[in-house]
């Protein structure tokens, strides 16, 4: 490994000067890119199982541990010698459906045929003539789907195939998860992929890497304010189907009962033929907003209705995530949405890709990960018995935050940020609330399952430990360690190979943001840039975040605990003298978790909070981070007898914590613990907290902003002032992470909820008021005092 350190005379040269910026390739590191072998570790946890709560039945059924053992394979290399007619003929061996019947199908449905005859609302027997309603469904119906062209799909899947070559350095995919979802499709349902959204790219990737496994072609729900109707024709052709926009108008407009009549018909012929189906789960990336996708829910719904009316007897849904080293077309600037790409725009945006790439060495590597199936009518009947009672974050947190009540009720909170579509409205509540939770479960799943990549690790030790800058020879060791405890609890990571060339290829993947400097010794210092490169590391680091959010939680809900007790300046010693009760810890967790977003925490539904207090606290055990303190006399922590349960606990299922009797688990006066010792405990705690930090920082400046803002004002007039008030924050106390628009939405709408501010019409459309609970300045300085405890400075 040192000769990989050794450097040319030039660069030796180059050497003397203290100080002076490099690039990573002419380092001295000594290795091409070609060196990187990504995937061949001799050991990876197999993530992706589904809920054995929920889907107990696809759990045993669906895997075999032999699968593994299957490894992975480059779905874009193709094993004959890469020449454009090889490209050519792999694009003809792909099996292509044609059907031209499509069309007539959807018109027999019952549901389009009750509108022609006039027997349903919205159809013909209301003053429109049969004729004209039949021309209203074909434009519908044309704005829907197209029928698919064979020439055009193989013709864009030989361009794709060439294209992805030259952008990445290959798209991996584990054998053994491709094997689930073939033993599915044995089982004749319906295949339903449910993907997470990292890139616009997606749309085209996943149905490219779905159909050179065999899946055929795969039709692909996308979203139209990414398309120009120009681009919405041709995706169409090529498997895009686009809800029209008639279909969120009102429950008793006849336009939107025509259309969504409609919409569903498609989506049961396409079922009932067996054809996979795609849904984004996310927004697109780059639009300000919820994560849950309103379209990905509308279009999940219908397919939950389908089932539900026994139209097929049942569908199989399939958890998708992906991954990037470097997202290809992640916007510059995040401040604005992104406009509706051309045709024109997309070809002028293909080629200047390819320009950049062109000799190039810096390509990213992509990792596609299929969770295993599960039934839908599985989950849809053992789902319902997870549900309980539900606050809203006003209920919950707002006594507490303003001193008035101690104690923390004991019910979940309520939060959601998804507006609902018109098709979404057309189900019963309760099938909505199953749509709902059912998407925030599988998203769940496809990001817990989500490959770490590299870039991901590099950015957030950059970020957390070392702004100021490290030392190469440092930074190597602290990635090993990283990618150690990432793989130690049970996530996978996206790349493998010689830790020096990693290094070389991630750097040079963030050459933008990090400044490389020779110093005398003839190693390099890698320094953050400041600024937008800090921003940007930020958003890496949180593709991290969910391998070490309970550990994170609960260090920061330590934290919060022993602020009032010990100076935040104070040494590790001295905070570790403290005793910390069990029930402090958990009412302490608990807090963090009502306060921070779901969007972040994405907590699987049918997971109590009190469960997820014990899990948190459970890590932090693990981790070494507390240890159990043993009074005499007490009984041992690692006594695991039930002797102390009451005997009406004892039929309580695993998941039922809910309920005040739940205070006979624990033993008279609660377990106690203490903050461990080690000398690598104080680091690790650090670093724990400060995963947190930018939700929290903002929050925090959020509250301080309440008197400095002008307001009534609409939500994005006072988003736009939080932003440039987050940015003035950034430029004068240099914590750069904290400057995003995102967080400055999560701030507003957490806020919301918790009855700080509120939203009120007014002619000009909604205007938002600081409501007269928080009009004071004693009220909005209690608000930030009960954020700030957690944030670790």
């Amino acid at each position: 490994m040192d000769a990989m350190l050794k450097s040319n005379p030039q660069d030796q040269q180059m050497g003397n000067h203290s100080g002076q910026e490099t690039s990573p390739w002419a380092s001295g590191f000594g290795m091409k890119m070609e060196a990187i072998t990504p995937f061949l570790g001799k050991y990876r946890p197999f993530m992706g199982r589904c809920c054995q709560t929920c889907t107990p039945k696809s759990w045993e059924s669906l895997f075999h541990r032999s699968i593994m053992d299957l490894g992975f394979c480059n779905v874009i290399l193709v094993k004959e010698e890469n020449t454009r007619l090889c490209y050519f003929l792999w694009s003809l061996e792909q099996h292509i459906p044609t059907s031209s019947d499509v069309s007539q199908k959807i018109m027999e449905n019952t549901g389009v045929q009750k509108l022609l005859s006039g027997r349903a609302p919205g159809g013909a027997g209301e003053g429109q003539a049969p004729d004209l309603v039949m021309k209203e469904v074909q434009r519908i119906l044309g704005h829907i789907q197209a029928t698919l062209c064979p020439f055009l799909l193989r013709l864009f899947s030989w361009a794709l195939l060439w294209f992805l070559n030259r952008l990445f350095l290959n798209v991996q995919l584990h054998k053994g998860q491709m094997k689930m979802v073939h033993k599915a499709v044995q089982e004749g349902s319906p295949l339903v992929f449910l993907s997470t959204h990292k890139s616009l790219l997606d749309g085209f990737l996943l149905p490219f890497v779905l159909l050179s496994q065999g899946l055929g072609v795969v039709r692909v729900a996308l979203d139209p304010r990414t398309c120009s109707p120009a681009l919405r024709t041709l995706l169409r052709k090529l498997g895009g189907l686009f809800l029209p926009p008639e279909a969120n108008l009102s429950l008793d407009s006849s336009d939107g009962i025509l259309a969504r009549a409609v919409v569903r018909a498609a989506v049961e012929q396409l079922l009932v033929s067996g054809q996979p189906l795609l849904i984004f789960l996310e927004e697109p990336p780059g639009y300000p907003g919820p994560r849950l996708s309103a379209l990905g829910q509308a279009w999940l719904g219908l397919v939950v209705q389908v089932v539900q009316e026994g139209i097929i007897p049942d569908a199989t849904l399939v958890p998708v995530a992906i991954a990037y080293d470097l997202v290809p077309d992640a916007p510059c600037d995040m401040n604005h949405g992104l406009a509706p790409l051309g045709l024109w725009t997309g070809a002028l945006a293909v080629f200047r890709k390819l320009c950049n790439c062109w000799g190039c060495n810096r390509r990213v590597c992509v990792r596609v990960h299929l969770a295993q199936p599960f039934s839908l009518q599985e989950y849809t009947i053992n789902a319902r018995s997870c549900w309980g009672n539900r606050q809203t974050l006003e209920h919950l947190l707002q006594p507490i935050v303003l001193g008035e009540c101690n104690v923390v009720p004991d019910t979940e909170k309520e939060q959601e940020w998804t507006p609902s579509t018109g098709l979404l409205l057309t189900l019963k509540e309760e099938d909505q609330l199953l749509v709902r939770r059912l998407s925030r479960h599988v998203l769940s799943a496809s990001v817990a399952s989500s490959a770490v990549m590299s870039t991901a690790i590099m950015a957030t030790l950059l970020l957390l430990k070392h702004q100021k800058g490290v030392v190469l020879s440092q930074l190597l060791g602290e990635f090993s360690w990283l990618t150690e405890e990432t793989l130690l609890r049970g996530f996978d990571v996206g790349f493998s190979g010689q830790l020096r060339c990693l290094a070389q290829h991630t750097l040079s993947l963030l050459r933008a943001h990090v400044v490389l400097l020779r110093v005398h010794q003839g190693d390099l210092v890698v320094v953050p840039r400041p600024g937008p490169g800090l921003t940007h590391l930020a958003r890496l680091s949180m593709e991290l975040l969910p391998t070490f959010l309970s550990e994170a939680v609960g260090a920061c809900a330590v934290r919060g605990l022993l602020a009032g007790r010990v100076p935040p300046e104070g040494p590790w010693e001295l905070q570790g003298i403290e005793l910390l009760s069990q029930n402090e810890l958990y009412r302490q967790i608990l807090l963090l978790l009502h306060l921070l977003p779901q969007d972040l925490l994405l907590p699987q539904p049918c997971q109590s909070s009190y469960c997820y207090c014990q899990e948190v606290l459970d890590r932090l055990i693990q981790c070494g981070l507390l240890v159990a303190e043993e009074t005499p006399g007490s009984r041992p922590a690692c006594d695991t007898g039930r002797q102390h349960l009451s005997a009406k606990l004892l039929w309580k299922p695993s998941g039922d914590f809910t309920d005040s009797e739940s205070d006979d688990f624990e033993e008279p006066g609660g377990r106690c613990f203490r903050l461990s010792q080690q000398s690598r405990c104080p680091d690790f705690f650090l670093f724990l907290c400060r995963l947190l930090s930018p939700i929290l920082k903002a929050f925090a400046q959020a509250a301080t902003f309440l008197h400095l803002g002008q307001l009534p004002a609409s939500e994005a007039s006072y988003s736009e002032q939080l932003f440039q008030f987050l940015q003035d924050c950034a430029q004068e106390e240099g914590i750069f992470e904290c400057a995003d628009p995102n967080l400055a939405i999560s701030a507003i709408w957490t806020f919301k909820d918790l009855g700080v501010l509120q939203q009120m019409p007014s002619p000009t459309g909604p205007q938002l008021y600081l409501s007269p609970t928080f009009a004071s300045r004693d009220n909005q300085d209690k608000l930030e005092q009960f954020i700030r405890q957690f944030i670790c400075s």
